[in-house]
């Protein structure tokens, strides 16, 4: 039975500065994802299996939705940023889940260099969530299934940490509850606490060198764990 919300949804709905959903190349890659879809659920399933795959997990500097569609790889930021805006861009409602996480489940994942210059807690962890058959529904893209194999098989994450990254469009996935600390809610914008990051992201602090160099770490990691 869906159940009938009080809420008012088009909040949701509605572009900010980095979830620029009214961009015409995420208006675009949205209904040629969605094309042919007759439900809400699986244009989202469409959606969150393109983010999760065919946007690689790999660190980046904070940037708007049709970047990261551009560059083709994103990190907890950026990919939830891109799946929030395609989903609005075909009117599902949806929005960030935020926490503050402990950052183990990087470890081995990207370059040492890179994993010393996060602090212990990261407090700007966003998840997507979207609105089907009457209630909001976790679907976290954080890592891709190739990466997440590598993972795995080198024994950096358990199968008991992170039991699936899969999702059915029914039930919530959340890729890293094991290391919450901290449940700071749901959000409509992250666009201000992403300015205060992208201060202690900014190439001075967090030199394109050790990005770089994370990256190929990980794709490394990718290519010889699969």
């Amino acid at each position: 039975m869906v159940v009938e919300s009080t809420e008012d949804l088009s909040i949701y709905l509605k572009p900010t500065d980095f979830c620029d959903c009214e961009n015409q190349t995420i208006i675009d890659m949205a209904h040629r994802l969605t094309k042919g879809c007759e439900t809400d659920k699986e244009k989202a399933l469409n959606i969150f299996y393109f983010v999760r795959d065919e946007i690689p997990f790999m660190l980046d500097y904070i940037v708007k939705a049709s970047e990261t569609l551009e560059k083709r790889y994103g990190f907890c930021v950026t990919k939830s940023t891109l799946q929030i805006a395609l989903l609005r861009a075909v009117r599902i409602p949806a929005k960030y889940h935020l926490a503050h996480l402990k950052k183990e489940p990087l470890k081995g994942v990207i370059a040492t260099g890179a994993y010393n210059g996060f602090p212990d807690i990261i407090t700007f962890h966003p998840w997507a969530e979207c609105y089907l058959n009457g209630r909001w529904i976790s679907c976290d893209t954080l890592f891709d299934e190739i990466l997440t194999k590598a993972i795995y098989k080198k024994g950096l994450i358990s199968k008991e940490e992170i039991p699936s990254i899969d999702w059915d469009g029914e039930t919530d996935l959340n890729t890293v509850t094991a290391w919450i600390v901290e449940d700071k809610g749901t959000h409509t914008s992250l666009d201000s606490l992403f300015r205060k990051v992208q201060k202690y992201l900014n190439p001075g602090k967090y030199s394109i060198e050790i990005l770089n160099y994370s990256n190929k770490y990980t794709e490394k990691l990718r290519k010889k764990g699969y």
